[in-house]
């Protein structure tokens, strides 16, 4: 990653916070925090007192370093405690599911957008350091009410910057696309199909493309982008697209695919910086930072370090994207993300 030879330093002797610490990202960060860095200490933040048995188990040699609180982000008070003497907050709770939140949508907006003020004001309190928020590609230009909290969400935490004042935390977003192998996601669903003996895989529109990145892939992102975290910033990484009738093709080709329609609220191609967007973008070798409008926030330490503004009109879509996914390289990820 470009903002550091090994950006994992950046929690040497640190408390992080990790809300949503028990799912599939924070599972994989905590890990790494434990193994590339000399954390203080990491607090583990989630609902589910069975997962946190079980990272309790997993991670038991780490005991020492680990405080296991459960609760939830709509609970101001119980996340007011569990920030108390932290350093660096890592919000990864959400609720996440399209159809789900179509379904249950005052569910989604207390999850995903009244849990994101309760972390602001939760990190504005405790005088925490860093704030770094993860997004979806969903939340640009969203048609679906899980993509239209994350906007709402990703737009909380960059204004929050302007209430710190003398406290001094920052607060900043990273936004990516799909994750390889993710639990929900498309591969894992085609795998059950194939391993059942399916005669077909459904495939809601025959055009339709999307971004993927994996999980270490995505845990490095957002280890970097706390690294070199100025305050207000919408880090995008430079991923791969792939058509979902090739993915299918890969996994199994000898089945045929047969188009279902769209889902509520599915788009065909995402896009993860708009061309609205692109007159506040940055661009670096391994990623776009979306600015924020602030009179405060100077882009020269990015410029100096070699960024520069992408064209007006500018717009990064899974459809125009210039690096596609191969069968190859799409087996590769797999292996990554089963290792």
């Amino acid at each position: 990653m470009s903002a550091s030879s090994d950006p994992y330093r950046e929690f040497d002797n640190k408390s992080v916070l990790v809300t949503g610490g028990t799912g599939t990202f924070g599972k994989r960060f905590i890990k790494n925090l434990l193994t590339r860095s000399k954390v203080r200490r990491v607090v583990i933040y989630s609902r589910d007192e069975f997962k946190q048995y079980e990272m309790q188990q997993e991670f038991s040699a780490s005991a020492p370093l680990l405080r296991f609180f459960i609760g939830d982000v709509r609970d101001a008070q119980r996340l007011q405690l569990a920030a108390r003497e932290t350093d660096i907050i890592v919000h990864s709770a959400a609720l996440k599911q399209v159809p789900a939140a179509e379904y249950n949508p005052f569910e989604c907006i207390r999850t995903n957008i009244m849990g994101a003020e309760n972390v602001v004001h939760a990190a504005l309190n405790n005088g925490v350091d860093k704030v770094l928020a993860l997004s979806t590609d969903k939340a640009a230009n969203p048609i679906n009410l899980y993509g239209a909290t994350k906007l709402a969400s990703d737009k909380i935490f960059v204004a929050a910057n302007n209430l710190s004042g003398s406290i001094g935390t920052r607060f900043s977003v990273v936004r990516y696309g799909n994750v390889v192998g993710s639990r929900g996601s498309v591969i894992p669903f085609f795998r059950r199909l194939i391993a059942e003996g399916a005669n077909h895989l459904p495939i809601t529109d025959a055009r339709m493309t999307r971004f993927w990145i994996t999980l270490q892939q995505g845990v490095d992102f957002v280890s970097s982008s706390i690294a070199m975290m100025r305050g207000g910033e919408i880090f995008v990484p430079k991923i791969p697209s792939m058509r979902m009738t090739d993915l299918a093709a890969c996994l199994a080709p000898h089945l045929p695919i047969k188009e279902i329609g769209i889902r509520p609220g599915e788009k065909l191609h995402e896009v993860m910086v708009t061309d609205d967007d692109s007159r506040m973008t940055l661009e670096l070798p391994d990623r776009y930072i979306i600015e924020p409008a602030f009179n405060f926030w100077h882009r020269e330490t990015y410029l100096k370090s070699g960024a520069k503004s992408v064209a007006e009109g500018f717009r990064y879509a899974s459809d125009t994207n210039d690096d596609w996914l191969d069968g190859d390289r799409l087996t590769q990820l797999m292996a990554e993300t089963i290792a």
